[in-house]
């Protein structure tokens, strides 16, 4: 990595343990002081982002659990508007990538790409730049758009009503989503009616209907036979 470019931590966000580590010996091979911060969910990722504001970068998979296609990177851009997110997927649909420069990403690479690549498009982003895969188009989405409004309303929720949201969007029951998270069947209660007043929704049903929505299909883009 090109020696000007000053990086200290990089945070590496993603539900599969063994891409994670992986990917972050093979980084630390080539950047040798830097600190590797993980995360395997939306949650523990606002934990991680939480103590440690001065994070350099953040490479975050699309399909990480929480994320609910793009609401979770929305959600991060929103709330550290200063942290530079490139979005890294095993779909490498170029509309996925569109959509993740959209929606505030920096940078798009496929798990597929070798670690020079990846290292270069880290030294990229770091230096200000845009990187995202040759050919695609820029598109810009409507703002009335019906798609567009429900993932930034999803992406204005706090963070302990984002993670009520997704554990509706399961299916839980207010008791078991209290057990998750230790607090009283009251503090959810709560959490849930002030996700039904954003959300403008009148039941639990519609929020399971607006999650599904915003789900990006692992599988967009792909031929029957890669499926």
């Amino acid at each position: 990595m090109n020696s000007t470019v000053n990086v200290e931590k990089i945070i590496i966000a993603d539900d599969h343990p063994l891409f994670r580590s992986a990917l972050v010996q093979a980084l630390k091979s080539i950047m040798s002081e830097v600190t590797f911060l993980e995360a395997a969910n939306i949650s523990e990722l606002e934990q991680v982002l939480i103590k440690n504001t001065d994070a350099d970068l953040l490479l975050m998979d699309l399909h990480m659990p929480g994320a609910n296609g793009f609401v979770g990177l929305t959600h991060i851009i929103k709330n550290y508007s200063q942290l530079p997110v490139m979005m890294i997927s095993a779909n490498e649909d170029l509309e996925i990538a569109a959509s993740a420069q959209h929606y505030g990403a920096l940078g798009f690479i496929p798990k597929s790409a070798s670690i020079s690549e990846i290292s270069e498009a880290i030294e990229k982003i770091l230096m200000g730049e845009l990187c995202f895969p040759a050919g695609m188009v820029t598109h810009h989405l409507n703002s009335e758009n019906e798609l567009e409004c429900l993932i930034n309303k999803i992406a204005e929720l706090t963070p302990k009503q984002l993670e009520v949201f997704n554990l509706l969007s399961v299916g839980l029951l207010n008791k078991q989503i209290a057990w998750e998270q230790q607090v009283t069947e009251a503090t959810v209660k709560a959490h849930v009616t002030a996700i039904m007043r954003k959300l403008n929704v009148n039941n639990r049903t519609q929020i399971v209907l607006i999650a599904n929505k915003v789900k990006v299909d692992e599988n967009y883009g792909k031929s029957s036979d890669e499926v």
